[in-house]
Parts: structure tokens; C-alpha cells; sequence
């Protein structure tokens, strides 16, 4: 990167190897004279110096922050092990908006699955911190962080999580009437014949194939109305047919109710169904499609 004498304007360089900037390695500090300092990464691992952030694109990254619903800012989650301290997120910053679609992706044992438990609040990082909304998950209690998830969170796993002893419509019904949602029984059916399921209301997971134990599953998690969806590997435990369906599923019903999705998955084509994609390698953010965006057009590249 280069500073023009004449102008005093920013300027990238550009060719075949042009940049790929990395939010998650831009301080979330400032540092002297309310400068800002971002680092650029060049494609193929060169790393050029920090230089400070202009007005403009300190504006930007501010207002990123601003506007975000879900933020991580520096988290990092160690476990012991029998060999050491295992080092699973190695510092992630990461601003997800409102309504934004993000597929988190990369290889077995970057740290996807962990990533996604730190955002929703069902376990806590090491360091760092995570917000919800307007409220800091990390500097609260079990009960509160389960309070918020309640407020703003659903849910799909790979495993479904449907309570058995509970048949379909009592399984999409539960989360609602936890909530004090009056007509819980007419808006869980209503979701069950979205979904297709109207004639299945009363059968047990048990009695239902696994494509159909996922759509149980989608139509509890939209019907609480969540701001922000969870789904860890929504196709998982399905053949490529019943999955490509769920995921139709799954967008069709994310598009109509406006929900933020944070979805992480190993296959390509879920992954490419959504806006933004954001790449963990080794516990690290190695590529984020939007920041690279973001910060393109805030310098005017």
C-alpha cells in the first residue's frame, strides 16, 4: 500500500495479486491520535506493515460496528488437554448486520462448530467478548445469556434436538410457550403445514424419517420469531436429496421472515447460498467476503 504525494489518497495495489483484507486483524482499539490501524494481507501470505486507517475508513469500520446485531471482538477459547493447552479460536472479530446471511465454513477441526456455540451464548470464551444485540452475552450469567437467547435466538442442529417423549406439534409448541405466546397451538400447526407436516402433527420423533424430523425442527426454531438463526450443519444427517429440500426449505422461510442466519456447513452449494462467507482455518479467520467488500468501498478501490 501506498500514500500518493500528490493527493494524500490511499491506494491499493492492483493486478493478480491484489489484497485480501482480513477485519479480524484490525485492532478494536484505537491507538495514538484516535488513529486506527488496519493490517493487509496479500493474497499468496505476504503481510504488509499496519499503516494507519484514514478519517473515512475509520468512519466505516465504525459504523460497522454500529450497526451490527451479533459481534465478537477478540474471543479466543483454550481447553486443557492431555498434551497442553489446545488453542481452538485464536482471536476472532467478527460483525454480522442485521438480516445478513453468513455461511461459516472450513475444514474439520477449524473451530466452526465452537465459533457458533461463543456466538449463541451456549458456552463461554476464554477471553474476548460477544454481543447480542445490545447486550454483552459474555459478562452474563447462565440464566441471563439463556434469558437473551430466548429474546432473540433459534435454532437448528444436525442432530435435530427434538424432545421424544414430545410429538411434532408439542415439540414446535414448547419454545412458545415458554415464551407466554398466546395461540401457541395455532401458530405451531401453522408452521407444521408450511413445512409440510400437517398430517405428521401428532407423530413422535421416532415415528418420522430424519428429513422430516429436520422440518419439525425448522418450524420450531421460525416460529419464536427469532431476529437470529443457528443452524450447525442443517444437512448433515441427510442424503443429498431430502437435504438439497431442506435447505430450500430453510432459505425460502429465512427470506419471508427477514431472519439474520449464521449457518455453518462443509458443503459448498448451502454455502454459496448465502451472502457472505466467512472462512476458519486453524482456529483463525482466513478469508470474510463482506470485510473484504466493506473496506474496498470505504477506500474507494
Amino acid at each position: 500500500m501506498r500514500r500518493g504525494a500528490d493527493k494524500g489518497k490511499t491506494r491499493l495495489a492492483k493486478g493478480p495479486n491484489v489484497i485480501k483484507i482480513d477485519f479480524a486483524k484490525v485492532p478494536a482499539t484505537r491507538v495514538a491520535g484516535s488513529v486506527m490501524k488496519r493490517t493487509v494481507v496479500v493474497n499468496g501470505g505476504n503481510t504488509m506493515n499496519e499503516t494507519p486507517l484514514l478519517h473515512s475508513e475509520t468512519l466505516a469500520r465504525d459504523a460497522l460496528v454500529s450497526d451490527a446485531l451479533i459481534r465478537a471482538e477478540g474471543v479466543m477459547k483454550t481447553v486443557a488437554s492431555s498434551e497442553g493447552p489446545l488453542h481452538i479460536l485464536k482471536g476472532i472479530t467478527l460483525h454480522i448486520k442485521a438480516g445478513e446471511s453468513v455461511a461459516v465454513i472450513g475444514a474439520s477441526g477449524s473451530g466452526k462448530s465452537t465459533l457458533l456455540g461463543l456466538l449463541a451464548g451456549l458456552d463461554l470464551p476464554s477471553s474476548g467478548s460477544v454481543w447480542l444485540g445490545d447486550s454483552e452475552i459474555t459478562a452474563l450469567d447462565e440464566d441471563q445469556r439463556a434469558s437473551v437467547r430466548a429474546k432473540l435466538v433459534g435454532f437448528v442442529f444436525q442432530s435435530f434436538q427434538l424432545l421424544p417423549s414430545l410429538n411434532a406439534l408439542e415439540n414446535v409448541m414448547l419454545p412458545l410457550e415458554l415464551q407466554g405466546r398466546r395461540g401457541a397451538r395455532e401458530a405451531a400447526a401453522s408452521y407444521l403445514e408450511r413445512v409440510g407436516l400437517a398430517a405428521r402433527q401428532g407423530h413422535y420423533p421416532r415415528q418420522l424419517s430424519g428429513g422430516e424430523q429436520q422440518r419439525v425442527a425448522i418450524a420450531r426454531a421460525f416460529a419464536s420469531a427469532p431476529r437470529i438463526l443457528f443452524a450447525d450443519e442443517p444437512t448433515g444427517n441427510l442424503d443429498t436429496a431430502t437435504g438439497a429440500h431442506i435447505i430450500d426449505l430453510l432459505f425460502e422461510l429465512n427470506r419471508e421472515a427477514g431472519t439474520t442466519l449464521i449457518l455453518v456447513t462443509h458443503e459448498a452449494r448451502l454455502a454459496e447460498r448465502c451472502a457472505r462467507r466467512v472462512e476458519l482455518a486453524a482456529g483463525a479467520i482466513a478469508a470474510d467476503s463482506q470485510a473484504a467488500r466493506d473496506l474496498r468501498a470505504a477506500i474507494g478501490v
